[in-house]
């Protein structure tokens, strides 16, 4: 397991929203397996805290991660915050009532845990969505923090990843609940890897053509057009002059193509709401085929981000008053 790390403060990872959309569609293909097996069951309130090894990290961790958020506590029996941190963690997987499942990890004896998530010092706390890693906090922290990481790690869950969590009830037997199923292979498993690969090596030109083949085949596949739509913003910056392209925009702020260019930088360096204030503004400046132009990039780069992101649906309805 290589875990990748996704953030949840609102920059954008784009290799991380890739990683989502893929979690994401195989998640929902686990939970239908799950179902048909007659998996998903009630769980008891001892199941939300698991002592979890590297022998068990597959089924306990990844493999749950597609009904329930994970978090992960890396801690050991030497480490003395460690000794005040997981107590409040287990209490509160338990007062969330199946909305996250605690997995303790003794890095002591899992020392190639430790290793694959670059833990350089404990306690540290991660989750793991769908089959992604998160990293939360690292050290003691309060339980008013620790709340609030909790909660936005729900959210995340729910509505990236459609993740509502487990149903927990009082009676159950401790380790009643089954195992998710495991995901069978997708049609276009294959090429979406090969796709993801030319991404990660900077071969934007094969992954855009790899994303094409699957859509030619299947033009709805979300994952193919959420590849599609980063791997082309990533070729378009490519050889871009930074310094360059913002002096441009800065000063001539009616120039579509300017004002364009410097929202696809905005984008790929996470600035989610710059990039979409700046391409509205360039719509309410701009008219006939140079508003066309600026409108079709910022729904592309809707794209990008996400349907189901709320600042993709502030800035549609920025644009619809732009617009009308």
């Amino acid at each position: 397991m290589q875990p990748r790390n996704m953030s949840m403060s609102g920059v954008v990872d784009l290799a991380a929203v890739k990683a989502a959309q893929e979690a994401r569609a195989k998640a929902e293909q686990a939970r239908a397996a799950a179902a048909r097996q007659g998996g998903g069951g009630a769980v008891s309130p001892a199941d939300l805290v698991i002592d979890v090894d590297e022998a068990g990290f597959e089924r306990d961790v990844l493999q749950r991660s597609t009904e329930v958020p994970v978090v992960i506590d890396f801690w050991a029996e030497w480490c003395q915050p460690c000794k005040q941190l997981s107590p409040v963690l287990e209490r509160l997987a338990v007062e969330y009532n199946g909305r996250f499942v605690l997995a303790k990890i003794d890095v002591d004896a899992n020392q190639m845990l430790m290793q694959q998530f670059g833990i350089q010092g404990i306690p540290a706390v991660f989750a793991v969505v769908a089959g992604q890693a998160l990293p939360l906090f690292q050290g003691a922290a309060g339980e008013a923090q620790i709340r609030q990481t909790l909660d936005q790690l729900v959210t995340v869950a729910e509505q990236r990843f459609g993740l509502t969590g487990l149903t927990v009830d009082p009676e159950a037997e401790p380790g009643g609940g089954q195992a998710p199923a495991e995901v069978p292979a997708g049609p276009y498993d294959a090429a979406l890897n090969a796709a993801a690969q030319a991404l990660d090596a900077g071969d934007m030109g094969g992954a855009v053509q790899a994303y094409k083949n699957v859509l030619a085949d299947d033009p709805g596949n979300p994952e193919a057009k959420l590849g599609l739509a980063q791997a082309e913003l990533l070729q378009r910056v490519q050889g871009l002059d930074p310094q360059q392209v913002r002096k441009d925009a800065a000063d001539r702020p009616a120039d579509a193509q300017a004002q364009i260019a410097a929202a696809d930088l905005d984008l790929v360096g996470g600035h989610v709401e710059d990039a979409f204030g700046r391409l509205i503004d360039a719509v309410r400046r701009t008219a006939g085929d140079d508003r066309d132009a600026v409108r079709l990039r910022l729904l592309e780069l809707f794209e990008v981000v996400g349907a189901e992101d709320p600042r993709v649906t502030a800035a549609r309805r920025a644009l619809a008053r732009a617009l009308f």
